[in-house]
C-alpha cells in the first residue's frame, strides 16, 4: 500500500464502533469511509454526524475504497463477518474476543491464509499506562525475582446491559474485561510456557453469564499470576499487586497511585515481636524503617497510548512493520479462555 491513506470502515456502530470511528477520523494515515449497523438508530446517528452509513454489509464490503474493516459487533458473529470481509478482499480487525472457540478461530485464520489478507484483533490494553508501568518495574529487576503478579479490575454494577449479559452472544465478564487482562499476561509472559489454570466464577447478578471470575495461572518458570474480574464488590483491591524476592509493588488504581517498597538489609535491625490477637509474633511484625526503601510510582512516565495500536496497524498494512497481535497469540488466548471455563465448571486444575 506504500504511503497511501488507508480506507477504513466499521461494521457494528455501537459503543466500540464509535470508538473505532473516532480513531479513524483523527489518526493520520487512515480514513473512515463509512459504517454499517443493523440498528437503524445507529445508522441515523452516523449520518447525523457526517459519517456515511452503508445500506448493507454487502454494500460496505463491495466498496473498493475500503482496505480494512473493523468488526465491533456482538462476539458470536465475529467469525461470519470476518470471513465474509476477507473473501471480499478486505483486511480485518476483529474486536476482542476474536471468537468463541478454537475451531472458529482456525476457520478465520484459514480464510486469512486463503485470501492473503491481514487478520488481527483489537488488543488496545497492551498500551494502558498501568500495564506499561507494571511491566517496566517488573522487568527492571528492582523487586528481585518476581514470583507472584496479581491483576484485578473490579466494579459494583454487574454485567453491562444488552447482549453482553446474554450467553448466546458471548456475554459475561471473562469475554469482556477478562480477555484484556489475559492478553496482558500472555503478552508479558510470551516465551514462557503456561502450565496450569485453576478458576472459579460468580453468577451473583446474572444466572446466564459470569459476572466475575478469578483464575490462578502457573508458568513453567515458577511465576504465578492471579487475574480477577468482579462486578459485585464495593471495596476494591489494588489494580496491581506484585511480589518479588527483594520487594513489592502496588498500583492502586487507573491514576497510577501506589508505591514500590524494597528491602535494604535482610536480618538486621529486627524489631521486637508484636501482639497478634491472643499471641505474639516476630514473623508478621513490620520491618523497621532502616531496612526498607519506599518510592512512589513513576506515573507520569507511563501515559496510556491507544493510538499506538492504530499506528502499528497502519505500518503493517503498508508493509513497514509486523503486526503486534498475531494469530498464534490469539490461538493461545482462546485456549486459555476455554481452560478457564472448563476449570470453573469441573472445579479442577486444567493442564495446558
Amino acid at each position: 500500500m506504500s504511503n497511501k491513506t488507508i480506507g477504513g470502515a466499521v461494521i457494528g456502530y455501537g459503543g466500540m464502533g464509535h470508538f473505532h470511528g473516532r480513531q479513524m477520523l483523527r489518526i493520520d494515515g487512515i480514513e473512515l469511509i463509512g459504517v454499517f449497523d443493523i440498528d437503524p438508530a445507529q445508522q441515523q446517528d452516523a449520518e447525523e454526524h457526517g459519517i456515511h452509513a452503508f445500506d448493507s454489509r454487502e454494500a460496505l464490503l463491495s466498496d473498493p475504497r475500503i482496505d480494512v474493516v473493523v468488526i465491533a459487533t456482538p462476539n458470536d458473529v465475529h467469525k461470519e463477518i470476518a470471513i465474509d470481509a476477507m473473501e471480499h478482499g478486505k483486511n480485518v480487525v476483529s474486536e476482542k474476543p476474536v471468537t468463541l472457540s478454537p475451531a472458529d478461530l482456525e476457520e478465520m485464520i484459514a480464510a486469512a491464509e486463503r485470501t492473503g489478507k491481514l487478520f488481527t484483533v483489537h488488543q488496545n490494553r497492551r498500551f494502558d499506562g498501568d500495564y506499561l508501568l507494571a511491566r517496566h518495574v517488573i522487568e527492571s529487576g528492582v523487586l528481585g525475582d518476581v514470583f507472584r503478579i496479581e491483576s484485578r479490575v473490579q466494579g459494583s454494577r454487574g454485567i453491562p446491559s444488552g447482549w453482553r449479559e446474554e450467553k448466546e452472544h458471548g456475554g459475561g465478564m471473562l469475554y469482556d474485561w477478562g480477555v484484556h487482562m489475559l492478553d496482558q499476561m500472555l503478552y508479558f509472559m510470551r516465551g514462557v510456557k503456561l502450565e496450569t489454570v485453576y478458576s472459579t466464577m460468580t453468577f451473583i447478578t446474572n444466572a446466564e453469564c459470569d459476572d466475575g471470575f478469578s483464575v490462578l495461572c502457573r508458568f513453567e518458570n515458577g511465576v504465578e499470576w492471579i487475574i480477577e474480574i468482579q462486578t459485585n464488590n464495593f471495596i476494591s483491591l489494588p489494580r496491581w499487586y506484585v511480589l518479588g524476592t527483594n520487594g513489592s509493588m502496588v498500583v492502586e488504581d487507573w491514576d497510577l497511585n501506589g508505591r514500590i517498597v524494597t528491602v535494604l538489609e535482610t536480618g538486621k535491625n529486627d524489631c521486637e515481636p508484636i501482639v497478634a490477637g491472643a499471641g505474639i509474633t516476630r514473623t508478621m511484625a513490620p520491618r523497621t524503617d532502616e531496612t526498607m526503601h519506599t518510592v512512589p510510582l513513576p506515573a507520569k512516565d507511563y501515559p496510556t497510548d491507544w493510538d499506538s495500536y492504530y499506528l502499528n496497524l497502519i505500518h503493517a498494512l503498508r508493509g513497514e512493520g509486523e503486526i503486534l497481535v498475531t494469530h498464534d497469540q490469539q490461538r493461545l488466548l482462546v485456549r486459555v479462555i476455554e481452560a478457564i471455563f472448563k476449570s470453573a465448571e469441573t472445579g479442577e486444575v486444567v493442564h495446558l
